[in-house]
């Protein structure tokens, strides 16, 4: 009886260890990297439990939860009890990885980020214009990336690699085969879909029949639509969503960015939610990703009217409808908080309001703006509500983004993954480690249909980073938007360290990532 009682306990230890992990013997010469007593959280949302983790390659191996002190690998870091969680994916980034330093993401824990954003695909800095995604991702893979990056087809992009002028609103039959055909190569060549930039020249042009058929193509490749929509204001978002929600017929799509400009209060939030569930219900595959600030950040273009933007001659307005235009900016500005709620983030006036800019200049705002003009500048723009923005960015099943680039003047770029956990999990306790975690990993990597990265699992790919949720700090704000997060103590792209206490690695351990080809 007692023989059988032992023999039923290891038989049950064994079901239950093969039910985790992988059980397998670690061995010295098997493993390139281990990860020693750790809290692994492994970005499904399940709860976070002990294990060592075994890294081949660029591949997790094993996951060894009995905790044996005799694995070893070539190389070993103690995690001493703190976090083991897959790199993070930010759904919405900017820059290029050929040209830039991408040290402020992984700082931040992130190792994929996904370009090809707002309606621009991913180019080259020495190509006098856009370029198919096929072209970008050689030259990528050439140079070498030192994070996991992914790519969508930008809809502006399609219509000019298509000959379409910006000026071109209502497409002919021939113009829409043309962008079917721009988009399908790029797909084929392996985009994961596309993303639309419908406040912006071109988009703002754009019919939506226009994007409908590009939908059917995203669609028909199983790739996804991320939009910045047609509009974030309160009053016309709902119909934005509805805009999004008729591509979803055809296509999973998805909110970038997910606000409501001049939506006041924790309910509105709620109510917008809400919208988002009940096209679920219907059957729309709709996810959405948000940032935990309460400024965005885009051109000045976003001020002007319509009928002063690309291809219409600005100066031609200046001197016909000057009049008509300084009004128009004027009631522009008020609704959004005024000349002191917009702060630039480029040079000269980089760090100034527009009103400083303004008095600096000795003209009114209005006549700066109209100097300046829609391309003239970008900046922060203070005019989403931080109760709002709590409600949307905290609820669990909005992912995380960054809608930032090396360089860009907004703390996001640099703070975005540490107030995540820093504000929302230690201070807000409106999540836990494993939610946060969920919304960085786990929902970023079903959307964009990683099944091998996002999760930690035997066979995914060993994109990890190590941190101690007690010491996360953001340290950048508006003023000193440079600042890199601290906390995020070890990031592994691909198996390998590529950032360590602070210190970027000169390695580039990346990936250009094509859907189908991962």
């Amino acid at each position: 009886m007692h023989t059988k009682t032992i023999l039923g306990r290891k038989a049950l230890a064994a079901v239950a260890c093969i039910a985790l992990v992988s059980c397998a013997q670690p061995r010295a010469t098997d493993y390139d990297l281990l990860i020693r007593n750790a809290s692994v959280v492994d970005g499904t949302g399940a709860s976070a439990y002990r294990a060592n983790v075994l890294v081949k390659g660029d591949t997790i191996a094993v996951i060894d939860t009995q905790m044996r002190a005799d694995a070893i690998a070539t190389r070993v870091i103690d995690a001493n009890g703190r976090t083991l969680a897959p790199g993070f994916i930010d759904l919405h980034t900017h820059g290029n990885p050929l040209e830039k330093s991408f040290e402020n993401f992984l700082a931040m824990g992130v190792t994929t980020v996904v370009l090809g954003q707002d309606g621009d695909s991913a180019g080259l800095e020495s190509a006098p214009a856009e370029v198919p995604f096929a072209e970008w991702a050689s030259a990528a893979e050439a140079a070498g990336v030192q994070l996991n990056v992914a790519a969508l087809s930008g809809h502006g992009s399609i219509r000019h690699l298509a000959q379409i002028p910006d000026s071109v609103r209502q497409l002919s039959v021939a113009q829409t085969a043309r962008i079917r055909e721009v988009l399908r190569a790029d797909l084929q060549a392996g985009t994961f879909g596309m993303s639309t930039g419908l406040e912006y020249v071109p988009g703002i042009y754009s019919e939506p029949e226009e994007v409908l058929a590009l939908a059917r193509e995203v669609g028909a490749a199983g790739g996804v639509v991320m939009s910045h929509m047609r509009s974030e204001n309160d009053e016309t978002i709902n119909q934005s969503i509805d805009e999004l929600a008729a591509q979803g017929a055809y296509a999973r799509v998805h909110i970038s960015h997910l606000k409501v400009v001049f939506g006041r209060g924790a309910e509105r939030g709620r109510q917008l939610l809400a919208v988002i569930d009940s096209k679920r219900k219907a059957g729309i595959d709709l996810t959405a990703d948000a940032y935990p600030y309460n400024a965005g950040y885009t051109g000045i273009a976003i001020l002007f009217p319509e009928w002063a933007l690309p291809p219409t001659d600005y100066n031609a307005i200046v001197a016909g409808r000057r009049d008509e235009l300084a009004q128009y900016l004027e009631r522009r500005m008020t609704r959004r908080g005024g000349p002191e709620a917009m702060l630039f983030g480029n040079q000269p006036y980089a760090g100034k309001t527009l009103a400083e800019a303004a008095r600096g200049a000795g003209k009114s705002y209005v006549d700066f703006l109209i100097e300046l003009g829609p391309g003239g500048g970008e900046g922060a723009h203070f005019t989403i509500d931080e109760a709002t923005q709590d409600v949307l960015f905290g609820d669990p099943s909005v992912a995380v983004c960054t809608d930032a680039s090396p360089g860009m003047r907004h703390p996001r770029s640099t703070g975005t993954y540490a107030k995540l956990f820093e504000n929302y999990v230690r201070e807000k306790g409106v999540l836990s480690v494993e939610q946060a975690v969920h919304k960085a990993s786990g929902i970023p990597a079903r959307i964009m249909r990683f099944d091998d990265r996002g999760v930690i699992k035997v066979g995914a790919k060993a994109d990890l980073v190590v941190f101690d949720v007690a010491k996360v700090h953001a340290t950048s704000s508006y003023v000193d938007p440079f600042r890199l997060a601290e906390g995020f103590d070890v990031v592994v792209v691909n198996g390998q360290v590529a950032r360590e206490n602070g210190v970027l690695k000169p390695g580039r351990y990346g990936r250009v990532l094509r859907s189908g080809r991962r």
